[in-house]
């Protein structure tokens, strides 16, 4: 029996139209009937727009919580990760584009359909503290995320999107409110026409739902992708650090090192004394906790106490190990370190 898609959440059927203009995220596509938007997942039918990937999963896998990366969420846990294709993004530099651009070149939505009940009792069975959104953009995929999401919480298990940050505040507030516990975005850049040129949308957007999630008590880690010529400049840098911290001095920021993918080929591999500079710049803009990524066995994947400097958490890679850390405060000082249910 074919099942039918879903109604979608955030839209709006413009007058006297067969027209509907999607409000789940900073595109806000017109979208005619028998068409999609942008994420080519939401299908106008007559009027309706539906929810065309709903539940259809091409990845599920247990993850260390790290990976998301999330540094200061139940840090040392387990998350159930789950992704559809999609995304309302265009960026030529994706890591994930066999998942995020699977549908630019067709209508048919892979994946095998798994219920919101089916993904929650697989969290609990696998022993996962909570369930991540993540791979390609779950804000597309809001509808089936809000429903796992909110059975999840019912069970205890906590849920966390990993995201390009274009969901609108309106969807932010909904997702804080019903399920949402922690957010890592990406910051890809801090220059509006780096954006508009090669991700096809809009920085102020990012800006806001960092600042929305944020507000409404979600934690939230920030993480930029240092790409050599693109958006490595001291200046962006220092102002992605300052942008941060109007947010909150312990909003981690992770630093991440490329390596050439998808159409983006015109940068190397980002060196690693590129982000050692970047989490410098950071910590001199007054941040808390600055992390360089995709560089083991650096300096810069350690937790530091930010009064005392010693390390609370020794981390390699995707592991991590409190060293100077008791009770959620540093050994040495007694200062608090920011985060959810930290050794």
């Amino acid at each position: 029996m074919k099942r039918e898609p879903p109604e979608a959440l955030f839209y709006e059927r413009e007058p006297q139209s067969d027209t509907v203009r999607c409000n789940l995220c900073a595109q806000h596509c017109r979208i005619r009937n028998g068409l999609r938007g942008v994420c080519r997942v939401r299908e106008n039918q007559g009027g309706t727009l539906r929810a065309m990937a709903y539940g259809l999963l091409l990845a599920m896998s247990v993850d260390p919580i790290e990976k998301k990366p999330l540094a200061h969420f139940l840090p040392g846990s387990r998350s159930l990760s789950i992704a559809s294709a999609g995304c309302n993004l265009s960026c030529p530099w994706c890591q994930n584009s066999h998942l995020s651009d699977a549908l630019r070149s067709t209508t048919d939505i892979e994946g095998d359909y798994v219920a919101p009940e089916q993904v929650v009792e697989e969290a609990v069975r696998r022993e996962c503290a909570s369930i991540s959104y993540t791979y390609s953009e779950p804000t597309i995929h809001y509808e089936h995320n809000r429903a796992v999401g909110v059975l999840g919480r019912a069970k205890g298990v906590r849920n966390v999107l990993v995201t390009n940050g274009l969901m609108t505040p309106e969807a932010a507030r909904d997702a804080a409110r019903s399920f949402l516990d922690a957010a890592n975005v990406d910051l890809k850049a801090m220059r509006p026409e780096t954006y508009r040129r090669h991700c096809q949308g809009p920085l102020d957007a990012v800006l806001e739902c960092i600042r929305t999630l944020h507000a409404e008590g979600v934690w939230i880690e920030v993480t930029t992708l240092v790409i050599p010529g693109l958006n490595d400049d001291e200046g962006e840098l220092r102002d992605a650090a300052k942008f941060i911290r109007s947010v909150s001095a312990e909003v981690p920021w992770h630093l991440s090192r490329y390596h050439p993918a998808h159409r983006w080929h015109d940068a190397p591999r980002t060196p690693a004394q590129t982000l050692r500079r970047a989490r410098e710049i950071g910590l001199n803009e007054g941040l808390h906790y600055v992390y360089t990524g995709n560089v083991w066995g650096d300096e810069g994947e350690h937790t530091y106490c930010p009064n005392c400097h010693q390390i609370v958490m020794q981390r390699h890679g995707f592991e991590a190990r409190p060293v100077g850390l008791a009770r959620g405060k540093c050994t040495r000082c007694q200062t608090p370190i920011a985060g959810v249910q930290m050794p």
